[in-house]
């Protein structure tokens, strides 16, 4: 039985090679779970075999764990991982924020699947001891070598505090932000004033479907207000699905969480919040003159 105060957020890792290593380490965890005074049900967030792997060795436990389907939790980028993460914990958790989570990525899907991809799941996974610190949630994010690989693993590594090369989140997230944004290509199309209409006709023009066009308009529309004064026209390429559109503000943003939390009843409106929920990628680049923002719908 666990007892005592409300502890912060306990961002632990487990590394697994086998089906049985999976079961090996998330079947204590959950156990610590139920075990947990007053706490509700632990969750897994695991492939579906891996899940059936739970279900057979909690026994009659398996009732009291609920299973999510990891396909159905990692639906795209790093920032709706965020957004679902706290809306779950809104609905389920407990005071605090208490509730134990076994995590598994989705790494035959969009997590992982190229470098870039790699890099806004290290972002996430760092950001999560920020975003999640006032939580007393304790999650544990499961990594299987047979699909995340060596060097997702260990960079992984560095994303949590039970680890002894765990990084400080705001200095990993600068040593993300040092590599430069490759250059726009030659046949950018200039929009100086990125009004959504604009940006929608221009989407659909390259490819995208109407809604998607109009969404991709709407994070374009979000992010000019909230960088605004803009210094340059927008700049406009790319071909269904991979539309991308760059802005640049004559201010830095200064804010690595900037589109990560939510936004203020006082703010202007979703801004950065909306892009990065809309849009796979929102890079973000500040120099001595502005910050530069590029979306990427897909």
């Amino acid at each position: 039985m666990i007892t005592g105060p409300l502890s912060a957020f306990d961002h632990r890792m487990a590394v697994f090679d086998s089906d049985d290593g999976f079961v090996a380490a998330a079947l204590p965890f959950l156990g610590e779970g139920l075990g947990a005074c007053g706490e509700p049900p632990p969750v897994a967030i695991a492939a579906p075999h891996n899940l059936d792997l739970l279900r057979d060795a909690l026994g009659r436990d398996a009732k009291d764990v609920t299973c999510i389907p990891h396909t159905d939790w990692y639906t795209g980028s790093a920032a709706n991982a965020v957004a679902r993460a706290a809306a779950y914990l809104t609905a389920h958790a407990g005071p605090g924020g208490r509730i134990h989570l076994v995590m598994e990525p989705v790494w035959s899907g969009r997590a992982g699947r190229s470098a870039r991809e790699t890099t806004e799941w290290i972002r996430y996974e760092a950001f999560a001891n920020l975003l999640f610190a006032p939580q007393a949630t304790t999650a544990l994010c499961a990594y299987d070598t047979r699909t995340a690989g060596p060097a997702v693993v260990a960079a992984a590594r560095r994303t949590h505090p039970d680890t002894e090369v765990y990084e400080d989140p705001l200095r990993l997230a600068a040593e993300l932000d040092a590599v430069p944004l490759p250059s726009p290509p030659a046949g950018a199309w200039p929009l100086r004033e990125p009004h959504a209409a604009a940006v929608q006709r221009w989407a659909a023009a390259r490819g995208l479907a109407a809604a998607d066009a109009e969404l991709f308009a709407a994070a374009v529309a979000e992010t000019a207000v909230a960088l605004a004064p803009l210094a340059d026209d927008a700049l406009l390429w790319g071909e269904a699905p991979a539309c991308v559109c760059e802005l640049r503000s004559v201010r830095r943003l200064d804010d690595p969480l900037a589109g990560f939390v939510p936004p203020t009843a006082s703010a202007a409106g979703p801004g950065l919040w909306y892009a990065r929920q809309v849009c796979a990628y929102v890079d973000i680049r500040d120099d001595a003159d502005g910050a530069t923002v590029r979306l990427q719908f897909a």
